[in-house]
């Protein structure tokens, strides 16, 4: 049997993992071992009797920061091998799914949790951490922003979803965004599916649904085209 994909994720919450992943396709992944998630509670490495995870940033200013000190013992706690070590941070690389998809082809992920203002910068350095942002926007911690991450990586895992073709078409794979989905009835509130879905024509039907993602995608997120120009559908 093959070595299941290993997520490790260094928090100061272990009580939030492993939450809606240990439900649906990642749930049911993990009890047939095709993924295992282990949780490193980054206080148990303080060395004082307070148990003391963060302090004032150097140079004044509001909030506190996490201990270098403190967090790269947690990393080092964790097996030496060759999993890349994320940090859930806003300031990071936007996460695409050209990476979910690195990482799932990968042996498992190492994922650090922010909290507070920020983590030491030294630390990030000192221990190689790639820092991974989920969008533009501030959260309490990194924790939901690890179970996102993981949900993305996990249900592209080899026998997570039944069907293998599930994730070619959808939004991002493709360089588009995903067409529309139409199933019965037939009339719902006096909106019909499009009859080029019910004709049978499969040439015609995977035309309309480029013509279909291409316009959603000049509509609602050009930047996509500007990355990755699309061939024109005859």
């Amino acid at each position: 049997m093959s070595t299941p994909f290993l997520a490790t994720v260094l928090t100061l919450y272990p009580e939030m993992f492993p939450g809606h992943l240990g439900h649906s396709l990642a749930g049911k992944a993990m009890e047939r071992q095709d993924w295992a998630l282990e949780t490193v509670q980054i206080r148990d490495f303080a060395t004082d009797k307070h148990r003391t995870v963060d302090d004032t940033p150097a140079g004044g200013g509001a909030g506190m920061v996490l201990k270098p000190d403190v967090l790269a013992r947690a990393i080092d706690s964790v097996a030496d091998d060759t999993r890349p070590r994320l940090l859930m941070s806003p300031r990071g690389k936007p996460l695409s799914q050209e990476r979910v998809r690195q990482l799932a082809e990968g042996k498992g992920v190492v994922i650090v949790c922010g909290r507070f203002e920020g983590v030491d910068q030294r630390v990030i350095e000192a221990r190689q951490l790639e820092e991974v942002s989920i969008g533009d926007y501030i959260l309490s911690g990194g924790e939901p922003a690890a179970l996102t991450l993981l949900d993305a990586v996990v249900r592209i895992l080899p026998g997570v979803m039944g069907n293998a073709l599930s994730g070619t078409h959808e939004s991002f794979e493709t360089g588009l965004l995903e067409h529309p989905h139409y199933t019965r009835p037939q009339d719902f509130e006096g909106r019909t599916i499009p009859a080029v879905l019910t004709s049978g024509n499969h040439a015609a039907i995977e035309k309309w649904r480029h013509e279909q993602a291409l316009a959603l995608t000049k509509e609602r997120r050009p930047d996509l085209l500007e990355k990755s120009p699309q061939p024109v559908t005859k």
